[in-house]
């Protein structure tokens, strides 16, 4: 029997003949065969899950620039507005020092905040978040109350495989 390469195209008469093929043509039969074979998947190791290693690193960083998380887990309600400036500012130095090093970052909308703007059909919702009585179709027509922000480059350390990513700050002992 002649073979025949030309496509089959789902018809009736086409299975007829790939069933008339695959009985009398035992070459193409074995072939075809071969390829409906059900193989064993290849053992795949089990996959470990790992906890978010840039996102816990990145806690650790500003932990130890700028103190953030003994600040925001300490209760601040029994102290003065002027003791919580003053760790305030600590903080705001160290973390934006960490930002400044690994980030680039510019406001997502070029206008001022407080201009009034027009936003078309079709604005990208991950870049503009309407608030207040927003109801019906676009063109919207606003005031801009905050520019967003939108990260331009990422500035990754490399991080050692041997690192303990659980671990955001050690304790810290002080020998006399």
């Amino acid at each position: 029997m002649e073979r025949d390469d030309r496509p089959v195209d789902g018809s009736w008469w086409a299975r007829v003949r790939l069933a008339i093929r695959l009985v009398f043509d035992g070459k193409f039969a074995a072939e075809v065969a071969k390829a409906l074979e059900v193989r064993e998947p290849k053992a795949v190791a089990p996959r470990v899950e790992r906890a978010p290693v840039s996102g816990l690193w990145l806690l650790g960083v500003l932990q130890r620039e700028g103190r953030l998380l003994d600040f925001l887990q300490q209760n601040v309600s029994s102290f003065s507005d002027e003791e919580v400036g003053a760790a305030a500012r600590v903080v705001h130095d160290g973390c934006r020092k960490v930002i400044q090093q690994y980030f680039e970052i510019s406001p997502a909308a070029k206008e001022q905040e407080g201009a009034t703007l027009s936003l078309q059909a079709g604005f990208d919702p991950q870049r503009w978040r309407l608030t207040g009585n927003v109801s019906g179709q676009p063109p919207f027509r606003g005031t801009l109350r905050h520019p967003g922000w939108v990260v331009q480059a990422v500035r990754p350390p490399i991080l050692s495989e041997s690192l303990d990513e659980k671990v955001i700050a050690p304790a810290e002992v002080e020998i006399p």
